[in-house]
């Protein structure tokens, strides 16, 4: 898949977060007071007036880009005087090259960095991975999920770098899904009453997916009425005879055991979503550099 086939998305998932929103600035805010606290001992002493300096954010392997109007915002918090110009788009796939680079006071700009660093690597990192599972897809009709897995605090922000690398993203919490899960099953008498239950008090206002974990499990499902079924850590020999019980009564999502290695596997027996959460719990940081100079020293 090109970049330039993925932009659309990419935009598209951009356009969905506010970065100016209350929720983000407070995140911005917490996460700057973690690591400044009540001043930097050591720019402070160091830099005792204002000196301008231009930092630059280098990519050092093959990544896709997410994240920089984060970064923006960020830089904007600690200095609204500070210019931040991105050099790429997001969404982009790029290999070792310049992503963006900042102007300002180099006190604002060595304060941002471990900060700065530490979230463009990280959305980096699932965009990258996510976009690794989305090309095994290629030519199937299953879509890519996330799950709730995800670091708590910036699940907004790690399902934003997941729609940029071309994933999909699942409920984002408990509140905007059903989805009956193994300890609702046994807490209830089985996953056909739980089924049941939640059919009852939602009626038809509420999708309803429930996990199931064999063939007599998959038949209570149906039967009770649920819309979609999550097929956990089966194997593809027991997905495929699932799959022939179910025969499009409901949708079918697989989860459990999905690795880059078999993804296309199970794919390719139909299921309508695979979610993978490896993609936030298990994404490698992605590797950026910040090279802080002079802003009259000349490049290099």
């Amino acid at each position: 898949m090109s970049a330039a086939s993925d932009k659309p998305a990419a935009l598209a998932a951009h356009q969905q977060l506010d970065w100016c929103s209350k929720e983000i600035t407070a995140l911005l805010e917490q996460a700057l007071a973690e690591d400044v606290g009540s001043g930097d001992l050591t720019s402070d002493a160091v830099f005792p007036e204002p000196t301008e300096a231009v930092g630059r954010f280098l990519a050092r392997q093959v990544l896709v880009v997410a994240g920089l109007p984060l970064v923006e915002q960020l830089f904007e918090l600690l200095d609204p005087s500070t210019r931040f110009q991105p050099l790429v788009e997001e969404g982009t796939l790029v290999g070792r090259s310049l992503l963006a680079e900042v102007r300002g006071d180099a006190r604002a700009l060595l304060r941002g960095e471990r900060t700065a660093l530490n979230l463009l690597q990280r959305l980096c990192g699932i965009a990258t991975l996510t976009r690794r599972f989305v090309h095994r897809l290629e030519g199937t009709r299953t879509r890519l999920l996330d799950t709730r897995k995800t670091t708590p605090g910036l699940r907004q922000l790690e399902r934003y770098a997941v729609r940029v690398g071309g994933g999909s993203n699942h409920r984002f919490g408990l509140y905007d899904a059903v989805l009956i899960k193994e300890n609702h099953a046994q807490l209830t008498g089985g996953v056909g009453e739980a089924v049941r239950r939640a059919r009852e008090k939602y009626g038809r206002q509420q999708s309803i997916e429930a996990e199931v974990r064999d063939e007599i499990e998959v038949r209570q499902a149906l039967d009770a009425g649920a819309d979609i079924l999550l097929l956990d850590n089966m194997s593809p020999e027991q997905i495929r005879d699932c799959l022939a019980i179910i025969q499009r009564r409901a949708r079918v999502e697989v989860s459990g055991g999905i690795t880059l290695e078999n993804l296309r596997e199970y794919a390719e027996l139909g299921v309508d979503a695979i979610s993978v959460g490896a993609l936030t719990h298990s994404a490698a940081a992605a590797d950026i550099s910040f090279d802080v100079r002079p802003a009259a020293e000349p490049d290099s």
